[in-house]
């Protein structure tokens, strides 16, 4: 499957995967509309790429899904995509005062907004694609970010069942399980040990294109195919 002339909205799409993904979309022929939380990143990401269209919101807040919802349908109600990428990772301990807080809004953003943005969104009827961004750590934790991996385990299972269930719709879901890779989740720093983004970007489309479903990129290939004793020996390396 090539996605060309179609109009794609990607959530969390100021930074990280979520911009990389939206480039690449606009490269080929689409028209991109991105959301994000933050003003700021969206108009930085504007003014490297104009021909992006930006929405401000929070994810966390129902009422701003629903106000998305209520745009799209209104401005771009011939939307064929939407990419569910938004996420945030804290690096935590169960005993942190404020642990709480924190896991209710990996909560919100990691699972709450992708279900409920799914349900919404398929009532447009050009709707044909629903892309959920998940994670190698869907398959095997790490402990120091307990919640968000948590949620990313949620997000695979329910984008099984999403799948299956919006087959007779000839809505196609698909899987993207990056691994970890050199961006700002999480903070800044925390991850320039990792590949940078554009491998997996190029990745991304080629499997497109081959009609794959669930979409793995180096380590993350390892952890969508391995079985309970290889995914028990990685998480003792990973938390050693």
């Amino acid at each position: 499957m090539k996605i060309q002339n179609k109009k794609i909205l990607v959530t969390g799409g100021a930074s990280g995967i979520g911009l990389a993904l939206a480039e690449r979309f606009l490269k080929d022929n689409n028209t991109v509309i991105i959301c994000g939380r933050r003003q700021e990143a969206l108009d930085d990401a504007r003014k490297q790429f104009p021909s992006l269209q930006t929405y401000q919101c929070d994810l966390a807040d129902l009422n701003d899904r629903i106000g998305l919802f209520a745009v799209i349908a209104s401005d771009h109600p011939d939307l064929n995509v939407l990419v569910n990428n938004a996420g945030i990772q804290n690096w935590m301990n169960v005993t942190d005062p404020d642990f709480p807080a924190k896991a209710q809004q990996e909560i919100a953003i990691n699972t709450e907004a992708p279900v409920h943005l799914s349900s919404l969104f398929i009532q447009l009827s050009n709707l044909e694609v629903i892309m959920n961004v998940t994670s190698g750590l869907s398959f095997s934790p790490l402990a120091k970010v307990p919640v968000y991996c948590a949620t990313k385990a949620f997000l695979h299972s329910y984008t099984l069942s999403l799948r299956y269930l919006l087959k007779a719709r000839n809505i196609e879901v698909i899987e993207l399980i990056p691994p970890a890779l050199n961006t700002d989740l999480g903070g800044k720093g925390i991850h320039d040990f990792a590949p940078p983004v554009s491998g997996f970007i190029d990745s991304v489309f080629q499997q497109l294109e081959e009609g794959k479903q669930e979409i793995t990129y180096e380590s993350s290939e390892f952890m969508l195919k391995a079985g309970y004793e290889q995914l028990k020996g990685v998480f003792g390396k990973m938390n050693e």
